[in-house]
């Protein structure tokens, strides 16, 4: 069973960045698209990048010009940067096969 795992969450301050990462267990990613979402408390799930296998990508507008989904043969990555206390959630990878994994809390805070 293929088990998605996200790393790299923290706190920072508005203007920060932060590198998330996600891996698998059980297979690996090269060959899946990989999808990130975010959510915020009280709020629904918030689908905002994609990466296919041949690494095009498509980004939401809530984020476009501030992150950058990018990958290698084993993990996908989404860089923050220019992060707003509205970016604050936990942030969760899937892939094309709807394996999804158990998030990453990001706060955005002074």
């Amino acid at each position: 069973q293929v088990q998605l795992i996200e790393s790299g969450g923290g706190l920072v301050q508005p203007g920060g960045s932060l590198r998330l990462s996600c891996a698998a267990s059980g297979t690996i990613l090269s060959s899946y698209t990989v999808r990130w979402y975010r959510q915020a408390p009280g709020q629904q799930r918030e689908w905002i990048a994609m990466i296919t296998p041949g690494r095009a990508t498509i980004y939401a507008d809530s984020v476009k010009g501030r992150f950058t989904i990018s990958r290698d043969n084993a993990t996908v990555y989404l860089h923050m940067n220019s992060l707003k206390p509205e970016d604050t959630a936990v942030y969760y990878c899937s892939d094309s096969h709807g394996s999804w994994g158990q998030g990453t809390q990001v706060t955005v805070s002074s």
